[in-house]
């Protein structure tokens, strides 16, 4: 599947809504004037009404469009706040992030009055298209948690089948990265990953297959697998690659970026509802593919 594909199969679906808090920033609108184009969702956006209705017009939206409607704010927390309130109300499906910062609008997520919590930790699932790999790569979690505990990576591999699940792709393969292939005591990494391959393997993890520790290229490459003796399911042909800490997810995402000249659509999972909480610096088109993403894995 490409990321085309993707916000195709998103159009098919039965309308959703998306809330956006602080619409008021140039490439969100951008993104938002591309899903309105394309029949993608419709959109709540609140915030500084006057703004969003002058970038409404630079855009060429029409903003008596039926799909579209506007929600002031006097400030980008009350925005946040009120975008939050929708989706825990359904009478949004998805919240995006629009000119507030993450902080804001993670604390109103938060809130344990209205916010999205479920109980389950929060992780960032990023899909991208790669030139010269003939599927989505799922990379989890390069945003949100530091340094996982063993629990806390269970909760983000579930999180990142689900949204797999959701494009899909029945039964995930997911390969947990390390340096190495074998389990050293002293690289927690490689321990983690075994741990998470023997969960899978009694039923602790389901609904996927779960194969380490594995290397960056064992886990995307049959032919280094093959060079190296490493055998499984996974080897080679990985859907989802786990990455141990912020670190190296923040260095695989940007290096994928940057110099594979990938594409990328990425979301929060593991709340009531999907998150889209885009960086200043992602383009329009990350936005537009991260809208896809998030529609597709509303549950």
């Amino acid at each position: 599947m490409k990321l085309e594909e993707l916000i195709s199969q998103a159009t098919q679906l039965p309308s959703k809504v998306v809330a956006i808090a602080a619409a008021e920033d140039a490439e969100v609108m951008e993104a938002v004037a591309h899903a309105l184009n394309k029949d993608l969702a419709s959109f709540i956006l609140y915030g500084d009404e006057e703004k969003i209705v002058s970038l409404l017009s630079t855009h060429q939206i029409d903003s008596t469009n039926p799909n579209l409607r506007i929600v002031p704010a006097s400030n980008p927390k009350e925005a946040a706040q009120l975008a939050v309130k929708a989706v825990s109300s359904k009478e949004a499906d998805v919240l995006m992030k629009g000119n507030v910062p993450t902080a804001t609008i993670l604390k109103e997520v938060l809130n344990k009055e209205y916010g999205l919590r479920t109980g389950s930790v929060l992780s960032h699932v990023a899909a991208f298209e790669v030139p010269g790999y003939d599927q989505l790569l799922f990379v989890t979690d390069a945003a949100m948690n530091l340094a996982p505990t063993i629990e806390q990576k269970v909760q983000i591999v579930q999180n990142s089948v689900a949204v797999a699940r959701s494009l899909g792709i029945e039964n995930p393969k997911v390969a947990p990265l390390a340096a190495v292939e074998v389990v050293n005591p002293a690289m927690q990494a490689t321990v983690d990953a075994a741990l998470l391959t023997q969960m899978n393997q009694r039923g602790q993890i389901k609904n996927c297959i779960i194969d380490g520790p594995l290397a960056l290229d064992n886990a995307v490459s049959a032919l280094a697998a093959e060079h190296k003796g490493i055998k499984g399911e996974v080897a080679g042909q990985a859907d989802i690659l786990f990455v141990p800490t912020i670190e190296v997810g923040n260095v695989l995402y940007k290096s994928l970026i940057y110099f594979a000249k990938a594409k990328v659509g990425a979301i929060i999972s593991g709340a009531k509802a999907p998150i889209v909480l885009t960086s200043r610096a992602d383009s329009a088109e990350s936005k537009l593919n991260s809208l896809a993403l998030a529609v597709c894995s509303v549950k």
